[in-house]
């Protein structure tokens, strides 16, 4: 069956507005904070309609607790492409030493372009075929779950009709959907809040 949807969710918060805000990707598995599982629950609400034929999520704590939020009991499967990027030297470090080290203009190129700063563990090409796969698998299947993480989400937008128009950031708590059709996949929306 064609025509099928895709929902690209990133987790909720990990830290709370009185926390420190450090740079976490695939070696820093967080929970998700008090405002992240409100985020979850939000996103549970707004899909509660929804029927998921399928589900997947990284095996971080942030997105396992996020889908399990939305799903209420309902089973997933765990894809590992769909873990975070690694950092490299800046994980786990605050912003404004990130932006010491690398610099406003190579954090810029990331934001805008998905161009990892020097020292970023990051391959490219791998997050956008492993994408394409998802999308060539998942085109049988109505509705479809995941939930990633920014830095992976943001390389689905290089994979889809409509995506180059996208910011590259997807909010935490926020989504996407991608409609699967003969003609491929085609992003629909992007950063929606529920």
């Amino acid at each position: 069956m064609s025509g099928g949807r895709i929902y690209i969710v990133r987790h909720g918060n990990t830290f709370d507005s009185s926390d420190t805000v450090l740079r976490v990707g695939r070696k820093t598995n967080l929970p998700l904070s008090i405002s992240g599982v409100k985020q979850a629950e939000k996103l549970a609400l707004a899909f509660r309609n929804t029927h998921f034929e399928a589900a997947y999520s990284s095996d971080l704590k942030r997105t396992r607790q996020t889908i399990e939020i939305i799903l209420d009991g309902q089973p997933y499967q765990l894809a590992d492409f769909l873990t975070e990027i690694d950092y490299g030297p800046d994980e786990g470090r605050p912003e404004a030493e990130v932006i010491s080290r690398v610099g406003m203009k190579a954090l810029k190129d990331w934001d805008e372009n998905s161009i990892p700063p020097p020292g970023w563990l990051v391959d490219t090409q791998n997050l956008k075929t492993a994408w394409q796969a998802f999308f060539a698998n998942c085109s049988a299947q109505s509705n479809t779950l995941v939930v990633t993480s920014n830095g992976v989400a943001r390389f689905l937008l290089e994979s889809v009709r409509g995506g180059e128009n996208a910011t590259r950031k997807l909010k935490t708590g926020a989504y996407g959907v991608v409609e699967i059709s003969a003609t491929g996949p085609r992003l629909v929306s992007w950063n929606n809040q529920p």
